[in-house]
């Protein structure tokens, strides 16, 4: 390492567990350090699932006077991304009024239809271009107004996720523009809150404020903060608050290839565009159109992803066998493939829960062979994932005059070189997996933009391709994928 460079801290906050990280930038290379990993603490009240938000926090702080202890003065920055859709509510002076509910609570179980009675899926899509899913917050918030609870009234702030801890480090209420996208109630068209759902919805309109771009230093940290962590009045800044929205940013997407594919708990495939896509088509699709930085739409489609392989890999620990994801990985290729298929997004499999008897249930259902086995149930998960990927990816390439040739797979996901060899098979083009850290990485360079350390994403990836090579994986010939993606997309009708 040279000896001038800058740290650039990135808090990037998982549904499972946190970190943070440190990018180290020299001039010609970032070098990425973790500094902390502690877990996203869920709570359990009265039968509901939240997010213990103050233990995370102090975890964050944690992890920033370890980055003190070690960098120093050379720290230029700080940046918190998150997952989407959760919020959390403060009242006029500004206090937590409870901790945030999980996206994964039933509280919304029937909300989706209650509210697509109000406002139809036409007026849903026009307003917001976004897949219709069951957590996605207007839902959630419908559900807080029904509820009767009361929150809602005293509310008079909303903020996602990384918005909050951004307020808790610098005293600023702001809602990022990426983040705020994944809601269902802001229009990319107009780049403002839908006025129309706002109304429609009963949503009291003084919890939707301004936007805040990408790459905007919002803040310095607070005294207390600075007391609490030994740092100084280190610049925060608004990054691409959503997690994928930091891993598309930290992906060194091309024009000519802007096909991704974010594999971690969630598989968020789609691609790049400079312009919000939002028609009849694409509404039947399902696909969505979520903010990306400097102006761009990330036009996707989130797929239940590793979080089918987490929860079997739970559900066998807590049975006294601990498999190790390798270990997964050699099991899954010892069975026979395409013996069973499972849509990964079924409900059956949205919940925490007994994952190894709902994929018996569903391929019993579906009057297939029942995977019996370890590695027949992983087999099964790892098939369903491919050529559920094939489907999405063959969706992607008929909203494109260009044809679609590579996939850029970031993430956790991106490590798997079993699945990126079987991905680039099912969808019969290069994967180009790397970096595993997009989101990371995306997260340093918004902090480096809206510090002027750069000019342009653009510049910004070509520093990622410099710094953090890709393996690239060519498809094989050998397997005919038509009749199991065929089968699959029979019983998702």
């Amino acid at each position: 390492m040279k000896s001038e460079f800058s740290v650039y801290l990135a808090i990037d906050l998982g549904a499972s567990s946190g970190r943070v990280m440190a990018g180290i930038y020299d001039g010609e290379r970032i070098e990425l350090k973790e500094i902390y990993r502690f877990p996203s603490s869920g709570l359990q009240v009265a039968g509901s699932a939240h997010w213990d938000v103050r233990q995370i926090f102090g975890h964050v702080l944690d992890g920033l006077a370890r980055a003190r202890a070690r960098y120093g003065s050379k720290i230029a920055g700080i940046g918190v991304a998150a997952w989407g859709v959760d919020y959390a509510l403060l009242d006029k002076s500004g206090e937590l009024l409870g901790n945030p509910f999980q996206y994964r609570d039933p509280r919304t179980e029937g909300i989706e239809e209650r509210v697509q009675k109000i406002v139809s899926r036409e007026t849903l899509y026009r307003e917001t271009g976004i897949q219709f899913i069951p957590i996605n917050t207007i839902n959630q918030l419908y559900a807080e107004k029904v509820s009767g609870a009361g929150r809602l009234e005293k509310a008079h702030h909303l903020v996602f996720i990384p918005d909050l801890f951004n307020y808790w480090l610098c005293g600023e209420l702001i809602q990022e523009r990426t983040i705020a996208s994944t809601s269902q109630l802001l229009n990319p068209r107009t780049g403002a809150w839908s006025e129309v759902l706002v109304q429609r919805l009963g949503f009291p309109r003084r919890l939707f404020g301004e936007i805040t771009e990408p790459a905007t230093r919002i803040g310095a940290l607070l005294p207390e903060v600075r007391a609490r962590t030994g740092l100084g009045p280190v610049p925060v800044f608004a990054v691409a608050g959503h997690d994928t929205g930091s891993a598309v940013a930290g992906a060194p997407l091309r024009p000519e290839a802007p096909a991704f594919l974010s594999s971690g708990t969630w598989s968020i495939m789609g691609m790049e565009l400079p312009h919000p896509l939002i028609n009849p088509a694409a509404r039947e699709a399902s696909f969505s159109n979520e903010a990306g930085v400097e102006g761009t739409t990330r036009f996707l489609k989130n797929i239940c992803g590793m979080w089918l392989l987490r929860q079997l890999r739970e559900e066998w620990l807590a049975q006294g066998e601990e498999f190790s994801y390798d270990q997964l990985e050699a099991f899954a290729m010892e069975a026979e493939s395409f013996r069973s298929l499972i849509d990964p997004d079924h409900m059956s499999f949205n919940r925490p829960g007994p994952m190894a008897r709902r994929i018996r249930e569903y391929c019993d259902r579906q009057g297939q062979p029942v995977p019996a086995s370890p590695h027949q149930l992983l087999r099964t998960v790892y098939d369903s994932l491919a050529c559920k990927y094939r489907i999405v990816f063959e969706g992607l390439a008929s909203f494109t005059a260009k044809p679609l040739n590579a996939l850029r797979v970031v993430g956790g996901g991106s490590k798997n070189h079993f699945f990126n060899q079987y991905t680039a098979n099912a969808l019969d083009c290069r994967v180009n997996a790397g970096p595993v850290e997009a989101t990371s990485l995306g997260n340093v360079l918004m902090q480096m933009c809206g510090s002027d350390s750069l000019d342009s994403l653009a510049r910004g990836r070509d520093l990622v391709e410099k710094s953090f090579p890709s393996t690239v994986y060519h498809p094989e010939k050998g397997q005919d994928w038509r009749e199991p993606v065929e089968r699959l997309r029979q019983m998702m009708l």
